[in-house]
């Protein structure tokens, strides 16, 4: 007979914020769950089973914690793959797998898989070095990506002439054209390991223009049916494609004469899906555990509009964080905060989100404005 879900342990690399709602879910099936971080304090330190302190980078340190785990998942894409491969060999099962991961981990690599799969994407070049760039026959304004390490708006740069490559990264890059797009958003998919497959609702999002973060977040989208049908079955294509279990984040963009393209996706919970703990009937995160638990999966149906807001820390503050008005907006019906456990904020870092659910579309986007401006992450 097979093994129940609670007899199964959960190993899950890196200990921030997605592992913590990761584990908050799992507590719910009685399943055990091991954290290894770099951070002695890190957000999933005080709910999990088991936390250790180390690198995730490391192959002694993620080959040794694998072993004490059944399935091993990730919350961040910088770890140490040839581990994780290893482990694998063995018998362990790691969901997203390690091929995955590997493919996600190099920029250069994911858009040459999009375009070997006829994943649609914006046209780019990869470049080596500088030298590279200044012989590229690519039209200026355009966008330079660092191949890796690139994450939350870090290693991305507007690159609008000759001039600015003084300043761009000296390391493996792509050069992406400059898309003129109306709107990102974004479709989450779900895959387990027998096939099965489901998508959340097309969200729509906004970026905060100095941290190119995620700021503020729609679902569902407004966006006619047939387009949204579209972004679901690109989604599903980049996970079969990919042949992967767990979670996908596809993000997209809408261009002005309709055409969606594919800019980056995410092989774990997502940002862009924090609202469907609240808005939908499965959230992001029981459905990743579905998922590589190999069960069937939800109902990712919206239940209402559900507007996320990310609470970054404010420019200008350093320290142990201070939730300033938190009681101003916990007195509005629907608004939901999630805090993330973390001791000392710093400027656009990610203390927690809040998710404003109402059934009047227009009232859930008044109030969660409110509470943007209201609720700030001081020191």
């Amino acid at each position: 007979m097979a093994k129940q879900i609670s007899e199964l342990k959960l190993g899950i690399l890196g200990g921030g914020q997605l592992g913590r709602m990761l584990i908050q879910q799992a507590i719910n099936y009685n399943v055990t769950s091991l954290v290894l971080d770099p951070d002695p304090d890190a957000p999933c330190k005080h709910i999990a089973n088991y936390f250790e302190n180390g690198s995730i980078t490391d192959f002694d340190t993620v080959y040794n914690f694998g072993k004490k785990a059944d399935i091993i998942t990730i919350e961040i894409e910088k770890v140490n793959i040839d581990a994780l491969e290893q482990l694998e060999k063995e018998g362990k099962k790691v969901f997203p797998q390690s091929r995955v991961i590997r493919l996600i981990q190099d920029k250069g690599v994911q858009k040459q898989f999009f375009k070997e799969n006829d994943i649609p994407t914006s046209p780019f070049q990869i470049v080596n070095t500088k030298e590279d760039m200044e012989n590229s026959q690519f039209q200026f304004p355009y966008i330079l990506k660092l191949r890796k390490d690139g994450y939350d708006g870090k290693g991305v740069m507007k690159i609008n002439s000759v001039a600015d490559l003084d300043k761009a990264f000296d390391a493996p890059c792509i050069i992406e054209k400059l898309v003129d797009f109306e709107k990102e958003v974004a479709v989450i998919v779900a895959r387990n390991a027998n096939g099965d497959m489901k998508t959340f609702p097309m969200v729509e999002m906004e970026f905060n223009p100095e941290a190119n973060l995620v700021e503020f977040l729609i679902s569902p989208s407004t966006f006619a049916e047939s387009l949204q049908q579209k972004a679901e079955n690109i989604a599903k294509n980049v996970a079969s494609a990919m042949n992967i279990t767990g979670i996908l984040a596809v993000e997209m963009f809408v261009c002005k004469d309709g055409e969606l393209l594919v800019n980056e996706v995410a092989p774990r919970p997502h940002n862009s899906g924090h609202q469907t703990i609240e808005g939908n009937y499965v959230s992001q995160f029981e459905q990743h555990l579905r998922s590589i638990y190999n069960l069937p999966l939800g109902d990712t149906s919206s239940i209402t509009n559900a507007i996320m807001i990310n609470l970054l820390g404010e420019k200008g503050y350093e320290g142990v964080a201070k939730y300033e008005n938190l009681e101003k907006i916990l007195a509005i019906d629907g608004v939901y905060v999630h805090l993330y456990g973390k001791k000392y904020t710093k400027p656009f870092r990610k203390m927690g989100h809040a998710t404003i659910v109402d059934i009047d579309r227009d009232k859930a986007i008044e109030k969660a404005r409110f509470v943007q401006k209201t609720l700030r992450v001081i020191a």
